[in-house]
């Protein structure tokens, strides 16, 4: 057991590796060719989510089996039910009230992403990492930023949404960069995945510099935790998230149709974002239940 332990803390680290690797790749690629054309980077961010991001929400029905035991097909339908009806709530607020929908979800966010970190951060360092992946691209990337968010909940919305994440975003980078220096003496790997993500906020494109965080760190990190939460094989893993992955397909489709009528590339980031929202939130009910346990049953 204890081999097989050590086997699973070493893929993860190895994961952070490979994590730091595309960040770096990223970032050199970000500092010399600038950045990418706005709707080949809207689509690029929406195949990485769909293909590498989303399948670890896939893998809920794990934590709802380890949770409440479900027995027979009356309490399956029944999560499912619950899962749907937070995931509709979500998109309705985002209908309804936009700077409300925009600032939940980016604090959800914050306390979602806070959870990557390696056993042995502390709290306060686990939170400044979730805020340097929501604030630190208003650094360089205010505009964007502020573009992106109009694009999402209209610009009445986002205006001062965008002016609070400015306001933070430096002293985020200060303060990250601190916590890297004294993180490096307890745990160098864990120093360098937050410096990785650190300067991949601040310098790619905030489009593409959460593709790359939420499909190589988090979602990588998520996929290899449930493994060992779950003991088991990653092709059971697979095959636990292909009925999920095929409705969450499906009512893509159908949510796409009712979206409302305008660019191509601001109805995208409207699908996507709206998409990770409403799934975050049952997601973030179940997950954040095993994740202050330490991913234990």
């Amino acid at each position: 057991m204890t081999n097989r332990s050590s086997l699973r803390v070493d893929a993860e680290r190895l994961q952070g590796i490979a994590f730091c690797a595309v960040a770096l790749v990223t970032v050199v690629f970000s500092l010399l060719m600038g950045p990418m054309n706005p709707q080949h980077e809207t689509v690029l961010l929406a195949l990485l989510v769909v293909l590498l991001g989303v399948p670890h929400g896939a893998l809920d029905p794990i934590f709802a089996q380890s949770l409440q035991r479900m027995q027979g097909s009356a309490r399956w339908i029944g999560f499912v039910v619950w899962y749907l009806l937070l995931a509709a709530l979500t998109v309705a607020l985002w209908w309804f009230m936009p700077t409300v929908f925009l600032i939940g979800f980016l604090l959800l966010s914050v306390l979602h992403f806070s959870g990557d970190p390696a056993p042995g951060a502390g709290f306060a360092a686990r939170l400044l990492y979730g805020i340097a992946v929501i604030a630190i691209p208003a650094a360089l990337h205010a505009t964007e930023i502020s573009r992106l968010f109009s694009m999402l909940v209209g610009s009445h919305a986002a205006l001062p949404v965008s002016a609070g994440l400015q306001l933070i975003a430096w002293p985020s980078v200060v303060a990250l960069a601190l916590l890297v220096l004294r993180s490096a003496r307890r745990d160098r790997l864990s120093a360098l995945e937050m410096a990785a993500v650190g300067l991949l906020a601040l310098t790619a494109t905030p489009l593409l510099g959460f593709a790359v965080f939420f499909c190589c760190m988090h979602s990588a990190r998520h996929i290899l935790r449930t493994q060992r939460y779950a003991n088991v094989t990653l092709q059971r893993l697979v095959l636990v998230a292909v009925t999920p992955m095929l409705a969450v397909l499906a009512m893509a489709g159908a949510g796409w149709a009712l979206l409302p009528d305008s660019p191509a590339d601001e109805r995208l980031l409207q699908f996507v974002f709206v998409s990770l929202a409403a799934l975050t939130v049952p997601h973030m009910i179940l997950v954040e239940r095993v994740r202050f346990t330490g991913w234990k049953h």
